[in-house]
């Protein structure tokens, strides 16, 4: 098991290690990442051919959205925030195809 995150940068880094090319195919799509507060920022994560690539900054026409603050997410991805609760708590917010987001746990161990 790779080691936990402790910022939301090293997060995005280790997204291509942990990304799963053999869920992602067909896949063509971008993810943008707006996480509010001291620990955020904003990343996009772009899907196509089988690869991913994360880069800082805002995408100017990405397929969904995700909202949320920076230590939410950091805790989304240790596994200390589930993400269909931080959803329907409002933790959470989607913007977009619904469906990538369902997707992004079979997309990143």
């Amino acid at each position: 098991m790779a080691e936990a995150p402790t910022s939301c940068k090293q997060a995005f880094d280790m997204m291509p290690s942990r990304f799963n090319p053999e869920a992602s195919k067909g896949l063509n799509a971008v993810y943008q990442f707006d996480l509010a507060g001291d620990s955020g920022g904003k990343w996009y994560v772009t899907i196509a051919n089988e690869q991913c690539e994360v880069k800082e900054g805002s995408h100017s026409s990405p397929n969904i959205t995700i909202s949320m603050t920076g230590q939410d997410y950091l805790d989304l991805v240790n596994g200390k925030l589930n993400g269909q609760m931080a959803f329907m708590t409002g933790k959470l917010r989607i913007a977009g195809d619904m469906g990538l987001a369902l997707k992004m746990q079979s997309l990143f161990s």
